[in-house]
């Protein structure tokens, strides 16, 4: 049997190892995005700090409404939910700016992240330099698809719609398999954690405030009538 000592150094190193692992994984950026659709919303965030240049232009597409309208065309089940590139993906026309962003490509910024359910990686052809917009989301883990696309956030919110979505009927069209349905994107937006929290303190710095001038008030007229 190992002594008091033994397993003290075995649980220190376990535990130094899982701190690495967790330390190792990236930070999400304090914007959050959300796509809304008919099954429910589907909120996620950035990781600015693996894929500066993808998330620069992810979420200038954002800020533009570019996926509004658009949709998911394929839906593999424990696999991955894929947003069409908005070029030929949206219901709605483009305007000038809209179009000029999105027929821009980004390099292919790989990394060591790992390909695991809940992040987003985008699609690419052949080229790794020939990422434009469309991008999936991982329903599962898969790990063929490590260094080969580029990972640059991961879902927040809205497991659960995606989960509606793996459930819907499908067919399978050469490698793809697609909804029977058309999932649109009914709207999009986004919202920064941060100053939502900055406002919720302003919020109750206000009320404190008002209080406090409430209570001066009534010490006054008490007080000095």
């Amino acid at each position: 049997m190992w002594d008091h000592n033994a397993w003290l150094l075995s649980f220190l190193c376990v535990t130094f190892m899982a701190a690495g692992a967790l330390s190792q994984e990236p930070q999400l950026g304090s914007v959050r995005v959300v796509f809304q659709t008919k099954y429910g919303d589907i909120e996620f965030g950035f990781f600015p700090t693996v894929a500066p240049k993808t998330v620069e232009h992810i979420f200038k597409l954002v800020r533009l409404g570019c996926y509004n309208t658009n949709h998911f065309f394929r839906v593999d089940k424990g696999f991955v939910a894929q947003v069409a590139d908005v070029v030929g993906g949206r219901s709605a026309p483009m305007n000038e700016e809209q179009r000029k962003e999105a027929e821009k490509t980004v390099v292919g910024e790989f990394s060591d992240v790992k390909h695991v359910k809940g992040v987003l990686s985008m699609g690419r052809y052949a080229d790794p330099n020939s990422a434009a917009s469309s991008f999936s989301m991982l329903l599962g883990d898969a790990p063929h698809l490590d260094g080969q696309y580029a990972i640059f956030g991961r879902l927040t919110k809205g497991y659960e719609t995606l989960q509606k979505l793996e459930d819907l009927p499908t067919r399978r069209e050469g490698i793809f398999v697609m909804p029977m349905e058309r999932i649109t994107i009914l709207s999009s937006y986004y919202y920064d954690i941060e100053m939502e929290s900055c406002e919720v303190e302003r919020s109750n710095l206000q009320r404190r405030l008002a209080a406090s001038a409430v209570e001066v008030e009534r010490q006054r007229m008490k007080c000095f009538p």
